[in-house]
């Protein structure tokens, strides 16, 4: 089994996700709802735009997003974080202040006692990023 996250957006998903895939790299794939088969059957006009379905393939990783539909926004994106872990701690860095840009430091980049280095950022989307490099057993 795999678990990937999926972060629901209120109509900024292509923003956020190329974003994303600007600091991390890979492969983004996204649909819009007008590429539905029916869509005018199940849709009004409001959502031809707006993202079904994005998914951004990088590295092992994968994570996917959607801007819902406007009849049922989120709310803020909170109690949960994406975590990544790099064995490259220069590209570690690159992502966590790429990350940080316009947003908000929780902890900042620093060693810790499980890795080499840490670091916990809010990004300009209000998505929550835990960056590890170097991830040290304690096994």
């Amino acid at each position: 089994m795999q678990v990937y996250p999926y972060l629901i957006f209120n109509g900024n998903t292509a923003e956020a996700m190329t974003f994303y895939q600007q600091v991390l790299g890979g492969e983004l794939n996204m649909s819009r709802f007008s590429e539905m088969p029916d869509f005018e059957q199940h849709f009004n006009a409001e959502v031809a735009d707006r993202i079904m379905n994005a998914q951004l393939k990088f590295d092992d990783g994968l994570f996917m997003a959607s801007d819902g539909c406007p009849d049922q926004p989120t709310g803020p994106i909170d109690g949960f974080a994406v975590a990544l872990a790099f064995n490259d701690t220069t590209r570690a860095a690159y992502v966590f202040d790429a990350l940080a840009a316009d947003g908000t430091t929780i902890m900042p980049w620093e060693p810790t006692f499980w890795a080499d280095a840490f670091g916990m950022v809010k990004d300009k989307y209000g998505v929550t990023w835990m960056v590890n490099s170097g991830i040290k057993n304690h096994g």
